[in-house]
């Protein structure tokens, strides 16, 4: 493995972790209605837990409904009783041929929920990309000693791994800064 190749693993890694993050806040509702909101759901089709959108079209006629069309129209009500059961507080209605789903305005009480959940899960990708950047570092080491770089080329390299996890903490920070501005505003 050369230098290069292990910052392109790096950046390879910490993207995957910024990926998660922003799956993570796609779920979290923002008062207003968005098809992500239902991306993690899972409904038993078929004896099996399968994505929603592997099902379904989610679509966002307007800002405060989501429509739900089943491909298979008697899945639609396993995917009214997944809504339901889902922790997001919704309360989906069947209309026969497709779920239509009412998104209340968020109260303060549960705006400041979602924000600390914002927090918590910005604080989790920070977690992954600084762990990411730990096993970096320790594949330097043994990168230095197999290579046989000098202190200067290892003190370099060290602080190309730390340019780029800074990058991707930032990356994480504004995604998160950005979901809090959807729930608070």
């Amino acid at each position: 493995m050369t230098l290069k190749e292990l910052y392109a693993e790096t950046r390879s890694h910490m993207q995957k972790s910024l990926e998660v993050l922003e799956h993570n806040l796609a779920g979290l509702r923002t008062g207003r209605a968005n098809p992500a909101l239902l991306l993690h759901l899972k409904v038993e089709y078929y004896g099996a837990h399968v994505p929603l959108n592997q099902i379904a079209t989610v679509t966002a006629p307007d800002p405060r409904t989501l429509v739900v069309q089943s491909w298979d129209q008697n899945a639609l009500k396993t995917i009214e009783k997944a809504i339901r059961d889902s922790d997001l507080g919704l309360n989906p209605s069947n209309k026969g041929d497709a779920l239509y789903i009412n998104i209340p305005p968020l109260t303060e009480e549960r705006r400041k929920d979602l924000v600390r959940a914002v927090r918590q899960y910005a604080e989790e990708g920070r977690v992954a990309i600084r762990n990411i950047r730990r096993e970096a570092l320790d594949k330097l080491k043994k990168l230095a000693k197999e290579l046989h770089l000098s202190e200067d080329e290892t003190k370099r390299a060290e602080a190309e791994i730390q340019k780029i996890t800074d990058e991707f903490i930032a990356k994480a920070d504004q995604l998160a800064e950005k979901k809090e501005q959807e729930i608070l505003g």
